[in-house]
């Protein structure tokens, strides 16, 4: 009596909004490629991190005090007299760093494995402005402790709209809302952080899944996976149909439904994660000073400047190119080009072929020194500038972009190894 009532109840919301039908498309019978490694947990421990900050933030906001007269203050009324306030705080906090690790690795997997390339450039671009909107959002919550280290960074951030030509003056007091970094600017970071940017941020991500889920996810050999299973003569002269969108079809090869196969091996992920996010939150919460930096623990103050200015470290790579410019405009341009020019990797790299494993050693060689680029000048950064550590960081930088420079030179006529006619396991 109870399992009809059941499906008489899920029949009856099936006829008014296609749940079933939607559960089946964009999960349950969604069709994974079965060669799914390691790289491809970090999409769904997004989403859980997503999640994390979503519900963390809204518990926050119920004793946070959006004024530079209490800001600081309330932020101790959390850690202190709030019932597991702390843990909520560190959970935020420590969040906000893990949705970055787990983003630059997920931006990893589709760089070495092409998942920028056609048919998901769509995919990619949405996947920027995820992290272009990330970035806004964490830099707006970076503000709201109001301690020294996030009154004196916002400050030094909002100065570069000052190097814009003739409306740089003007957009920089637009941004602050006064003359100086005050109360008005904690305000619209306030609601900008808890209202605006995580509505764009769930807007995109829905259009991010939506795009993947109408192409199909990609793979670690960068191989389609194909809907119907000929011969071997012709499965080699490529007469095969690929799989666009799933409608409950069983001749798709090299997949499986998303659950229950891939749902089992996420939450082997996530319990991973969870471990060593965990970890982190109970035992070094500051992360040794770059997830909450010391001079954070004092409340802001517009007369004491901190001995050494640094971005968090999710933002030290692009802070240290914008140093190692000594021209100010030059700089922000720089500093702006090094995420703009990630929107244009899918027409940059002009190979047919998507993985890393069947490129030639030139592309393996330049995704290396790239890691390598980006992880110097995180650490550079971070740390307080010198002569030397400037012309280190200007060689980095050339690397940087030399990666998407050499990418367009040599990915045209690239050799390549044989792509195999289906997945590898």
């Amino acid at each position: 009596m109870l399992k009809k009532l059941v499906l008489d109840g899920i029949d009856w919301v099936d006829a008014r909004i296609p749940m079933t039908e939607t559960w089946n498309k964009h999960l349950a019978q969604y069709p994974t490629p079965v060669n799914f490694n390691f790289w491809y947990f970090f999409g769904s421990l997004a989403m859980l991190v997503l999640v994390n900050q979503i519900l963390t933030g809204i518990w926050l906001t119920m004793h946070y005090n959006p004024s530079a007269e209490g800001a600081f203050a309330s932020i101790e009324y959390i850690m202190r007299d709030v019932p597991y306030g702390w843990l909520l705080r560190y959970m935020h906090s420590t969040g906000a760093s893990a949705f970055f690790v787990v983003i630059y690795l997920h931006m990893f997997r589709g760089l070495i494995y092409g998942s920028y390339q056609k048919p998901r450039e769509l995919i990619w671009i949405f996947g920027m402005l995820i992290f272009l909107v990330l970035m806004a959002e964490a830099f707006m919550g970076y503000l709201l402790p109001w301690g020294q280290m996030s009154f004196w960074g916002a400050q030094v951030i909002i100065s570069l709209f000052g190097a814009i030509p003739i409306i740089g003056d003007d957009l920089t007091l637009w941004i602050r809302g006064d003359y100086v970094i005050s109360g008005a600017t904690l305000n619209r970071f306030f609601a900008l952080h808890v209202v605006a940017l995580p509505l764009a941020l769930v807007a995109l991500v829905f259009l991010h899944i939506v795009a993947l889920h109408e192409v199909g996810s990609n793979n670690p050999d960068g191989v389609e996976i194909k809907q119907k299973k000929g011969t071997a003569s012709e499965e080699a002269k490529g007469k095969f149909t690929f799989h666009k969108q799933y409608s409950g079809k069983k001749d798709i090869i090299d997949a499986v439904p998303f659950h229950p196969y891939f749902t089992v091996k996420d939450i082997m992920g996530v319990s991973g994660f969870l471990i060593c996010f965990a970890a982190v939150i109970f035992f070094i919460p500051e992360g040794g000073g770059y997830f909450l930096e010391p001079p954070n623990f004092e409340a802001a103050n517009g007369l004491k400047t901190p001995d050494h200015i640094a971005p968090v470290w999710y933002y030290t790579p692009y802070y240290a190119i914008l140093r190692a410019i000594p021209d100010k405009l030059i700089g922000v341009v720089f500093f702006g080009g090094s995420i703009a020019i990630l929107f244009l990797l899918p027409w940059l790299d002009r190979c047919k072929v998507k993985s890393i494993r069947y490129r030639s050693w030139k592309h393996k060689l330049n995704i290396t020194q790239f890691i390598i680029c980006f992880i110097v000048l995180g650490v550079l950064g971070a740390l307080p500038a010198t002569p030397l550590l400037t012309t280190v960081a200007q060689v980095a930088s050339v690397g940087y972009f030399g990666f998407f420079i050499a990418l367009w030179v040599y990915s045209k006529n690239e050799k390549t190894k044989p792509l195999p006619t289906r997945l590898t396991h």
